[in-house]
């Protein structure tokens, strides 16, 4: 037992990839921590959420106790030296993105003694971007660390892999996952199950249940779906602005408690350094939005994969399975082919939102592919 690292809270977060969590868990108290990593793993990995608490027990001054201020803003993206990054363009992260990054890095830290930098998608980092970022990761200043997720090393740039320590996130079984979530939200299989189907990792999914909103979202988007068939076109676009609005809604709380860090900020903060906070708030509302965005897609596919399979009449249980009239009402009035193209227009409002496309157009435009889909399925080779 004395060869078992103390784990800090933050880490415990972590507890469904034991190996990764006693990894650092032992770094820290060996105080061996590299300045890069690369995190390697499928999504639903938790890859993302390992990132979020190393950079909590970096940043934290009682490395990583998980509940004080320091990991509280790591936690909610809003720490001003805990800096995280997604490709902003259709093929990958922009030479702009990375320019603005290798500026920020040269900066002194705000709020803690060390920066730490997540870049999610790393193997979208290409050519210049790629090459610009190369040196600062290979001659960083003193305490700076880089966390780099891809889904393998092969589709990185071998250079910035063999600069950085890789750590690899193995797949989480269902069952282990499901668990989990029951034990951490309080919930029944069926909650669990649902909960991870749309957000993918059981850290996620317990959040997803924690929060009334999101759940209501969820409903909201099985109500919808459910009624689309008889829905004319202002319906569509009624619907699609309720929803928008719904998503919105928590957005209210985390302004009003970016104000309130505001107002602490001013007292020792320079004009500087509140401008950089100011964006970073912007920055955190129109990715919380994306994120409620997407994670309302996922329910339409979660929901549309089971009509798919009472379609097919695989015998499987369906996952949605408290809405399993509306599963089998939409399956009887419909066919495979209008089901694929169903969830062929939620996979495509995804990828529109990644690209900017405004939320509430891109719902109207998916309720109107997946409307016409079920009633007027298309013709599949």
């Amino acid at each position: 037992m004395a060869n078992v690292p103390i784990v800090p809270d933050a880490l415990e977060r972590i507890s469904h990839q034991p190996r990764v969590r006693d990894f650092f868990a032992a770094a820290l108290v060996e105080d061996r921590l590299s300045h890069a990593y690369l995190f390697l793993g499928v999504p639903g990995s938790g890859m993302l959420e390992a990132a979020d608490a190393l950079a909590q027990c970096v940043v934290c001054p009682h490395g990583g106790d998980g509940s004080c201020d320091e990991c509280i803003r790591v936690a909610h993206h809003t720490h001003p030296d805990v800096r995280h990054l997604a490709p902003g363009g259709v093929s990958g992260y922009l030479v702009d993105q990375i320019r603005e990054l290798i500026e920020d890095v040269a900066l002194a830290p705000i709020r803690s003694t060390h920066k730490v930098y997540i870049l999610d998608g790393a193997d979208r980092l290409r050519g210049r971007s790629a090459n610009a970022l190369l040196k600062t990761i290979e001659e960083p200043p003193p305490n700076v660390m880089f966390i780099l997720l891809a889904r393998s090393a092969d589709a990185v740039l071998s250079t910035i892999v063999s600069r950085c320590q890789q750590v690899p996130f193995r797949v989480v079984p269902p069952d282990v996952a499901l668990l989990a979530i029951e034990r951490k939200a309080g919930a029944n299989r069926t909650e669990a199950a649902i909960a991870l189907s749309i957000t993918g990792t059981p850290e996620r999914a317990a959040e997803f249940l924690a929060s009334p909103g999101r759940r209501a979202v969820r409903r909201s988007v099985v109500r919808v779906l459910g009624e689309l068939r008889n829905d004319d076109q202002w319906d569509v676009l009624l619907a699609a602005r309720q929803l928008c609005e719904e998503i919105r809604s928590p957005l209210e709380e985390v302004k009003e408690r970016q104000e309130r860090a505001a107002t602490d900020d001013e007292e020792f903060l320079s004009p500087k350094a509140l401008r950089q906070i100011e964006e970073m708030h912007k920055r955190e509302l129109t990715a919380r939005e994306r994120s409620g965005i997407m994670e309302a897609l996922a329910a339409a596919e979660s929901f549309l994969r089971d009509v798919l399979m009472r379609c097919e009449g695989a015998a499987e249980p369906i996952v949605n399975a408290d809405v399993s009239d509306a599963v089998e009402r939409i399956a009887q009035a419909s066919t495979t082919a209008g089901v694929l193209g169903a969830l062929e227009a939620c996979r495509a409002a995804a990828s529109d939102v990644a690209r900017n496309v405004t939320p509430q157009l891109a719902i109207e435009v998916m309720l109107f592919a997946i409307k016409e889909a079920l009633v007027c399925p298309p013709s599949y080779r």
